[in-house]
């Protein structure tokens, strides 16, 4: 069984830097699972920027479905970077949020029962004030129930503040 690495934090901490240079242990075979859906030149040079900085692993754009798009990876991976939850869950924002529970719940199972380790990169933004929108506040309570279900279901857990890492689990 695939064992199920997660590391939070906040934005531009060295989450992604520290998935890749774990990942990068694992072997040549690496696969990259991205869910970000691009849309904008912003976004788009963010993700060209990403690619640059990330080994020439193969890179599977997966933004709702991540153990359906490694199912049928071939040659098998030695490991697998999911970048990021966050991006995952806002891909199904049109869902109730028991079904988005009930996915990802479901991606994690599809993880915990690959012959492969796999690094899950999230984010932390429920550190500020209540938002005062609804789709706010949503949008940081299902963030923050997605990386608690994701740290429990870890076997080890850490967060990246100013690029450097400490281990919760």
């Amino acid at each position: 069984m695939g064992a199920i690495l997660f590391v939070t934090g906040p934005a531009r901490s060295g989450k992604s830097r520290w998935a890749v240079a774990r990942a990068s242990e694992w072997g040549p075979e690496v696969v990259f699972v991205a869910t970000c859906k691009p849309g904008d030149p912003e976004m788009d040079d963010r993700i060209r920027r990403h690619r640059s900085e990330r080994p020439p692993w193969r890179t599977i754009e997966a933004p709702a479905s991540v153990g359906a798009a490694l199912a049928s990876v071939l040659p098998r991976p030695s490991g697998v970077v999911l970048d990021c939850l966050t991006l995952w869950m806002t891909a199904l924002l049109d869902s109730t949020d028991d079904q988005i529970l009930a996915a990802w719940d479901e991606e994690l199972s599809a993880l915990r029962r690959a012959p492969w380790p796999a690094v899950i990169v999230g984010n932390e933004v429920g550190w500020a004030p209540v938002p005062d929108s609804v789709l706010l506040r949503r949008f940081r309570d299902l963030n923050g129930w997605l990386g608690q279900r994701t740290a429990e279901a870890a076997d080890e857990a850490w967060l990246l503040v100013a690029g450097r890492p400490l281990r919760l689990k």
